[in-house]
């Protein structure tokens, strides 16, 4: 079997969940109904670096929080599905309009509506608190869990490999 860093060497593009990826899963109510949820800054600042170093970055999310769109276009990320009830549906849409090599893509997801697309890329990742049946066809779990890192470490070792990380790029948003 081939050991997962040497798998990252050739990813371009990311596709991430949000809840319980980019979030803790927990989910706080306004008064007006209104879902409110934290995400974690040391996850944006990759997101931001990746998609300045030209890596892709493709957020597909169940939940439908035009605020979750507004901060990742804050992060310069424009490929936002929100409200998506079928992932592999619009997953396989995506990767046949733009053509992307389903080998190079790394897709973090943490529950069962990811597991479909999971099967299909070439690194499934997950967090470290993703239910058992994602950890199973995972290739890498991170020891982040979500909301708390995760995205962070897979996008820092991706970039670690390919030396795209901790340059004169990095300092700054």
């Amino acid at each position: 079997m081939t050991n997962y860093k040497q798998l990252l060497s050739d990813i371009n593009t990311f596709i991430f969940d949000v809840d319980g990826v980019m979030t803790s899963g927990i989910v706080l109510l306004n008064p007006g109904g209104e879902m409110l949820r934290s995400m974690n800054v040391k996850d944006g600042y990759a997101l931001q670096l990746a998609v300045r170093k030209g890596y892709r970055i493709i957020i597909i999310t169940g939940g439908s929080c035009e605020a979750v769109k507004q901060r990742f276009e804050l992060l310069g990320i424009h490929d936002v599905y929100l409200g998506v009830s079928n992932k592999l549906a619009l997953f396989e849409e995506i990767v046949k309009r733009e053509n992307l090599d389903r080998q190079k893509i790394l897709y973090m997801g943490d529950d069962i509506p990811d597991y479909k697309v999971m099967r299909e890329v070439g690194v499934p990742a997950c967090p470290a608190d993703a239910v058992e049946e994602i950890k199973a066809i995972s290739k890498y779990i991170s020891s982040f869990e979500g909301g708390k890192g995760c995205a962070r470490d897979v996008l820092e070792q991706v970039m670690r490999i390919q030396d795209n990380w901790f340059d004169d790029d990095g300092f700054h948003w």
